[in-house]
């Protein structure tokens, strides 16, 4: 048996892996419209925004615990356990999170964890690296982490729960993506706007 469904952990694990990027889209968009993570940190969008970002982060360190102690519970498969594969997982964890970092590098944290909801918008779209080599490197940072852990652990049922974790921020982007510009275009349109209401 290479993946033992019957565990619980696999399953809450898998439900963590849904719940986060489900949580900061509505929170997010509930944030642009009503404002109230605004509101309860005294109308202040910069403290509202750090304040979801140690909250997305915090829920993503349970995610990881979760998954972690999924992973224990699960069948290792032999043909995994070989230091080539280790190797390989190694490369897949280095370069997930190199990617990561490097994205929030750029983008700060004010860019990294919803800041345009929020209003605080970046002057310029990013494009050193790692955006210049892929669309959404956080997202696909993540994955590969998620694919070398479970490499690495020789665990099949990992490498189901990394393709899991890459479907659901693949929808995540469907809302993500339109929303976001959205905004922009919003903001990029209001000086139109403006010149248009002067030479009334």
């Amino acid at each position: 048996m290479l993946v033992d469904f019957g565990q619980a952990s696999l399953w809450v694990s898998l439900a963590s892996i849904t719940f986060n990027p489900t949580f900061w889209n509505i929170a997010a968009q509930r944030e642009y419209h009503t404002k109230w993570i605004t509101k309860l940190c005294g109308n202040d969008p910069q403290r509202g925004c750090y304040a979801i970002a140690v909250t997305i982060f915090v829920l993503g360190l349970i995610r990881d615990m979760l998954f972690n102690h999924a992973l224990a519970q699960q069948p290792q498969m032999a043909l995994l356990d070989t230091h080539f594969v280790k190797l390989v997982a190694a490369c897949l964890v280095g370069s997930g999170m190199t990617l990561v970092l490097s994205s929030t590098y750029m983008l700060g944290i004010t860019g990294t964890f919803l800041g345009d909801y929020f209003g605080i918008l970046m002057d310029a779209r990013v494009t050193g690296f790692p955006f210049n080599v892929l669309d959404n490197p956080m997202y696909v940072g993540s994955t590969l982490s998620f694919i070398g852990v479970s490499l690495w652990h020789a665990r099949p049922a990992g490498l189901l729960v990394a393709a899991y974790v890459w479907l659901v921020y693949h929808i995540a982007l469907k809302f993500e993506g339109p929303f976001t510009s959205m905004i922009y275009a919003k903001r990029n349109a209001e000086p139109t706007v403006a010149k248009r209401k002067k030479k009334l």
